[in-house]
């Protein structure tokens, strides 16, 4: 098996209209620098918003997705706290609070501990029960993910608007969002990660093993 690592950050948010969002902003990955969004509205239907023919076929061949679609992704951090993501027909802006005591427990487990297999299968349950969350599922296509989250800070804000409609005021991620096996945390969050996908070694990196 070949390991793709992605570092970077999860943030996940619901909305009072319960459509529910996914951004991963992943500065280290082996497509370069890019963001992406999923997004589940309350009828279930899951779009995929990604930057490029290649990654899209790469998120599409480990996660589900009833519509996939190509756009400019572009995210803006100001003061660390406060983010913008534009993804047509997507605008989403969120802010972050102070770190609670999930992220200073985080921030405590060394780097290498913190994204090893043994550990984040050891710390499965426990994710699941606290916060809603795996640390590690099964794939499409023979795939396996490891989340080692690093860091987490609470989303205390949030408005988005998608295809012109306003989403409606923040809310927990209820009912989990089914991109995959594993999902994002209950109370919105931003998590910074470092995401591990285990692939064949004779798959394409760009989904063709889907």
């Amino acid at each position: 098996m070949l390991s793709l690592r992605f570092d970077g950050w999860i943030a996940g948010l619901g909305t009072a209209s319960g459509t529910r969002l996914v951004l991963g902003h992943w500065p280290g990955s082996p497509f370069g620098p890019f963001s992406d969004v999923m997004v589940e509205g309350p009828d279930g239907h899951r779009l995929l918003l990604a930057p490029s023919r290649q990654v899209a076929d790469f998120v599409a061949a480990t996660y589900l997705f009833d519509e996939v679609r190509v756009v400019p992704v572009g995210v803006g951090v100001t003061g660390r706290r406060h983010w913008t993501v534009s993804a047509p027909p997507l605008d989403l802006r969120f802010s972050t609070g102070r770190r609670n005591l999930t992220g200073l427990a985080l921030r405590a487990v060394p780097g290498p501990l913190a994204v090893s297999p043994g550990w984040l299968a050891l710390w499965d349950r426990p994710a699941r029960l606290l916060l809603g969350a795996r640390t590690h599922a099964t794939a499409r296509a023979g795939r396996h993910q490891w989340y080692g989250a690093r860091d987490l800070h609470p989303v205390v804000s949030a408005t988005a608007v998608h295809e012109g409609r306003d989403l409606g005021g923040l809310a927990p991620v209820e009912p989990p969002v089914r991109f995959g096996s594993g999902s994002a945390p209950r109370p919105p969050s931003l998590v910074r990660v470092t995401t591990t996908v285990t692939v064949a070694r004779d798959a394409s990196t760009t989904g063709a093993a889907s």
